[in-house]
């Protein structure tokens, strides 16, 4: 006898023999009835197809490869609020755990047992956190001497990351930015300081550029801000945006001073999600000290059994995250964090050297100093080229790469670069397999007879621009 129930999709039904694959996943309403959670787990996994695979996606910075063991153990997380510390107060021991590692990492004078710092959950809430300490410090301290305070600013360079343009709004505080140029790549110290002023809440510098990979120089600017302090009376800290450098710097260059053995360096926030090798979201924030985090910036609720207190700008969040961190930092230690940064380092710097070697491209830093760097066109070559970078960057992703292709900041717009973000997971195999699909790319793309569209459409944005700076005289 036909069994009638076959199609509708019970524990008989073939997954590709049912009723529901031949209907469209909803997309402005909630389906009437149940699906088997065989038939379910298919329709969203077959959406996930077209898309690149995580470890060809060179554009993003998070972790895309953990061992097993890691990804059983934060499975096994994963429906833990980390906040419940009353019913999980193992989790907030090995969250606290982390945030000692950390701050120690960056040689954190504190003596308490357990040091000052803040989970997030990510580089980005991380950057909030040490943004609003210095502003809250900043605005208590004008508060007791009677002084205004209507007119915060920070100061930043032109590669700053999103996060601080929504900081300043968010917050209301006037962000400064220093301009970056092709002879000054990086934070020039002397003229962040030209910018400070009494209403100056912090100096931001940034270890990893998200824009092209380097480091500012921070003990140049500690040294600098010392002096400048001095001679006016201010005590304008520095937080360090070390969302990649945070993780590089310690294992492969300890003798940088970036951290908190310089003077001015009151705050640190890192992304635990980037080098730090752990799934996302996860950041970090340390302080210098407990003096250094406002009183103010902690809130408490009672109602999940017991006096709980939090800094974070979230109370629920996953715990999962944390196991991963405290994870990586016993199955890997200082040496095999080592291991793993210097691999990544040594397969970027071999990009780094063989796109120097193709005839279109020139680096844009002759140093590699994270593990991710970028390149752009000749102008020489451009101006008789029919296709840009952007084309490129189409004919990867062909192939299933993911290689960004993207306009500098301000005083740079003009300049179209290409990033790669090499991370755990990514081979020397893998970088040949790259290398060669970018050669077969470039040898198609110069057989072309006409103007790509992009090519044409960045012809006339360079005409405009070089039309309105004629004009401006700027």
């Amino acid at each position: 006898m036909e069994d009638l129930n076959l199609r509708k999709g019970d524990a008989k039904t073939s997954i590709f023999g049912s009723d529901k694959m031949l209907q469209p996943a909803p997309v402005d309403k909630i389906p009437d009835g149940p699906t088997t959670p065989e038939i379910a787990y298919q329709l969203v996994k077959d959406e996930t197809f077209a898309q690149t695979q995580p470890r060809l996606n060179l554009a993003t910075f998070v972790t895309t490869y953990m061992d097993d063991y890691a990804t059983k153990l934060m499975n096994e997380a994963i429906n833990i609020n980390y906040i419940d510390e009353t019913e999980y107060p193992r989790i907030a021991l090995m969250n606290a755990k982390c945030i000692n590692i950390m701050a120690n990492l960056w040689n954190s004078p504190e003596q308490a047992k357990w040091k000052a710092g803040a989970l997030a959950i990510g580089s980005s809430e991380a950057c909030m956190l040490g943004g609003v300490a210095a502003w809250l410090r900043w605005r208590e301290k004008r508060q007791a001497q009677g002084k205004p305070t209507d007119k915060p600013n920070f100061v930043i360079s032109s590669g700053f990351q999103v996060v601080w343009e929504k900081f300043a709004q968010l917050w209301q505080i006037e962000m400064r930015q220093v301009p970056l140029t092709l002879e000054k790549t990086t934070l020039d110290p002397e003229e962040a300081l030209k910018m400070c002023d009494e209403n100056t809440i912090c100096i931001v510098p940034i270890q990893g550029v998200t824009w092209t990979g380097l480091n500012d120089d921070v003990e140049a600017l500690d040294k600098a801000l010392d002096a400048y302090n001095a001679k006016t009376g201010y005590d304008i800290p520095i937080h360090v945006d070390a969302a990649t450098g945070g993780f590089i710097l310690p294992f492969l260059n300890p003798e940088t001073k970036w951290d908190f053995r310089l003077k001015w360096v009151l705050s640190i926030s890192t992304s635990g999600h980037k080098f730090g090798l752990v799934y996302p979201g996860l950041g970090w924030v340390c302080w210098k000290d407990k003096k250094y985090l406002p009183g103010s910036m902690a809130f408490s609720v009672n109602y999940l059994g017991a006096e709980i207190t939090q800094v974070g700008l979230n109370f629920s969040r996953p715990a999962a995250q944390i196991l991963g961190q405290y994870y990586q930092f016993i199955r890997l230690g200082f040496q095999g964090y080592k291991e793993i940064q210097y691999n990544s380092m040594e397969i970027t710097k071999y990009i780094h050297q063989e796109i120097a070697k193709m005839a279109p491209f020139v680096n844009y830093s002759e140093d590699v100093v994270n593990p991710l760097f970028i390149w752009y066109l000749k102008p020489e070559y451009a101006s008789k080229a029919n296709w840009t970078l952007y084309d490129l960057q189409d004919k990867l992703s062909q192939k299933g790469w993911m290689v960004p292709a993207y306009t500098l900041p301000d005083n740079l717009e003009n300049y179209v670069v290409m990033r790669v973000v090499v991370r755990q997971g990514f081979s020397r195999d893998m970088a040949d397999m790259l290398l060669n699909d970018i050669k077969s790319a470039i040898t198609e793309l110069e057989k072309l007879e006409y103007p790509t569209p992009t090519r044409i459409a960045q012809d006339k944005s360079e005409k405009v621009t070089t039309k309105v700076f004629n004009h401006t005289g700027k």
